[in-house]
């Protein structure tokens, strides 16, 4: 069980949940596969797959949860095609031109046809609730699909007082300032070989760098011209290789070896002690690690957190 990317939300006041009061919320809005008619449904699915019926996996008092969503799939073009078919068979019988508006409907009545034989799409998100941290953190690319399982939450728990982390100085003039040497990099951060620039004048282009030293002249050339760097590749405490965006996003999350070998020291062959293993491990350095690098970026902005 290791995350591939963190969108991070802070807790605005007090929160606090046990798993068995949270299974309970969850199990009102368990995943049900959608009707013959729906093009989506989500839910709530156990985070252990086949292995796990409860909908909340607990260690050291973290709770991982899974939201499932399910799409119908319907090709565009087999849409379009049996649309322009119906619309054209139309036109020959009654001798007229089938218009905009019911063409529309036409396209709704051969796409409620179409459902029940339609592919489906599922996906899963994974998130763990951190109380004593005052974190939720989201395995998702990005914002978006972080945004919609924080909503879902909300709505199932009748109350979720999160919103993203706000640190005291732009996340970009924090990068840049890395690279130029204008900001002292901390001792827990290693530059990665990989960053995103861009020009911040309303049609400013941007530069994407891969596989060079970001402190070579000809990056600092651009940083020179005005660019900042919104996008970068870093490795912390040399346990975690992460991409880092200016929305304070994290990206492709790549535990290193040593908590790898921690894992591999966990004698068990049972998967479900073997994925609780792997939970732990990952909270607890997602634990020091997301307060480090919004210590990093400035500090956190906690004027508007209520605290205990």
């Amino acid at each position: 069980m290791w995350f591939r990317n963190a969108r991070v939300f802070r807790f605005t006041k007090p929160f606090d949940i046990t798993a068995e009061a949270l299974e309970e919320k969850l199990q009102a809005d368990a995943f049900k596969p959608c009707g013959p008619q729906e093009t989506m449904r989500q839910g709530w699915v156990p985070p252990l797959g086949k292995h796990g019926e409860l909908l909340v996996h607990s260690a050291n008092g973290y709770h991982l949860i899974a939201l499932r969503k399910e799409e119908k799939i319907l090709p565009g073009p087999v849409v379009k095609e049996a649309v322009e078919e119906r619309a054209e068979a139309i036109e020959l019988e009654q001798s007229r031109k089938v218009r905009r508006k019911e063409k529309d409907e036409i396209k709704e009545q051969v796409m409620l046809e179409m459902l029940p034989q339609a592919f489906s799409r599922n996906r899963r998100c994974y998130a763990y609730l951190a109380p004593k941290d005052g974190v939720l953190v989201v395995d998702a690319g990005s914002a978006k699909q972080a945004e919609d399982l924080a909503s879902t939450l909300r709505k199932t728990l009748g109350s979720l007082p999160v919103r993203p982390p706000v640190v005291e100085q732009a996340p970009a003039f924090t990068f840049t300032g890395w690279l130029t040497e204008t900001v002292d990099l901390p001792a827990t951060i290693e530059l990665g070989n990989e960053c995103e620039l861009k020009d911040p004048s309303e049609d400013g282009g941007v530069v994407r760098c891969k596989g060079l030293d970001l402190k070579a002249d000809e990056i600092r050339n651009h940083l020179e011209t005005g660019m900042q760097v919104t996008k970068l590749a870093v490795t912390w405490d040399n346990n975690v290789h992460l991409v880092l965006d200016e929305e304070l996003g994290i990206r492709r999350l790549k535990f290193g070896e040593t908590l790898q070998e921690q894992l591999d020291d966990v004698d068990v062959d049972d998967a479900v002690a073997k994925f609780d293993a792997a939970f732990s491990i990952m909270t607890l350095e997602l634990s020091r690690m997301i307060p480090g690098l919004l210590e990093a970026l400035g500090g956190e902005d906690r004027s508007a957190i209520v605290e205990d």
